[in-house]
């Protein structure tokens, strides 16, 4: 296990399409732990391999939740419904945030390491984590998406006076 670097915008990986995932190996194995390591060394909430400059379908999540870690491999989102409107950050963007339109109830299937088929079901934070991944692995980012783009730490010195 290792804590790999984070791709920041502008880097070209940041805006392409991950390719599916057909071997489930050791290697496989190793990205997830990493990517899993990276993503609570951040610390965030949601990592995708193109992130770390892996053009693979991989995402890692923890929202702090029951679920707990999840993996996914070639995830796909199955069913989606309702909205919400809310804060995003991204770890490849750090310093910027956006208030983003997104489903409140996603259904996302895909596989995990060992390559057998798992679905979940998110609501709120773990919703939005899911749909910010997946875009991750299409080479969308959530400033494509966001109604309004702020920097959180100019925000709170306006309020404070300072």
């Amino acid at each position: 296990m290792a804590i790999r670097m984070i791709v920041k915008e502008g880097d070209s990986v940041l805006r392409e399409t991950a390719k599916q995932v057909t071997k489930f190996n050791s290697n496989l194995h190793k990205l997830l732990d990493d990517m899993a390591d990276t993503m609570y060394d951040a610390p965030g909430v949601g990592l995708a391999a193109p992130q770390v400059g892996i053009l693979k379908r991989v995402i890692v999540m923890d929202v702090g939740d029951d679920n707990g870690l999840i993996e996914l491999v070639n995830p796909e989102i199955v069913a989606k419904s309702g909205e919400q409107i809310g804060p995003e950050g991204c770890l490849s963007i750090p310093g910027l945030e956006g208030e983003v339109k997104r489903p409140l109830h996603v259904t996302i299937k895909g596989q995990d390491r060992n390559g057998e088929e798992v679905v979940y079901e998110g609501e709120g934070l773990l919703a939005r984590c899911m749909m910010h991944e997946v875009d991750h692995l299409n080479g969308v980012l959530f400033t494509d998406l966001a109604i309004r783009l702020y920097r959180p730490e100019l925000e709170e010195n306006e309020g404070s006076g300072k």
